[in-house]
């Protein structure tokens, strides 16, 4: 697969992680790794900011998009807490993934355990212009539930 991008990475702390990578061709988002020198319990609504051992120089214009894995937020209950959590392209300090348990029983987490997927995207600067009143559209100002119950 030839990347569409390249973003410079760098390893800090004790634990060497694994590298993020794709698991298919065809997958959005890259692994992130849980750079823990022990296990960590996650009880019952309990959350933890859990260190990647990974600092980004992601390029202007762009920002990585840290979500939680499916496998794990099914199994466990665990997900990210900030969903997504956003990791800004002038940000240079080392990733953490705030993660939160909302399973019945206390969670395990091992070293080096993938605990989220990391996504790049790209992102439009936008200028608001103050008007009077906005153009009128089918929906209006129909909020939650607005479109039909399905």
């Amino acid at each position: 697969m030839v990347p569409d991008l390249r973003i410079r990475v760098a390893r800090i702390g004790p634990i060497r992680v694994p590298w993020p990578r794709y698991q298919t061709d065809g997958a959005a988002g890259m692994d992130l790794h849980a750079a823990l020198t022990t296990p960590l319990t996650l009880a019952p609504r309990g959350r933890a900011a859990v260190p990647t051992g990974l600092v980004f120089a992601i390029p202007a214009r762009y920002e990585g998009q840290v979500r939680a894995r499916s496998g794990l937020a099914l199994r466990t209950g665990v997900t990210v807490l900030n969903a997504p959590g956003t990791i800004d392209s002038d940000f240079r300090g080392e990733v953490h993934v705030l993660l939160v348990n909302l399973g019945e029983g206390p969670v395990l987490l091992q070293p080096l355990e993938r605990i989220a997927q990391l996504i790049i995207a790209p992102v439009a600067h936008a200028e608001l212009v103050e008007v009077a009143e906005v153009d009128a559209t089918a929906r209006g100002p129909g909020g939650y539930g607005s479109t039909g119950s399905a």
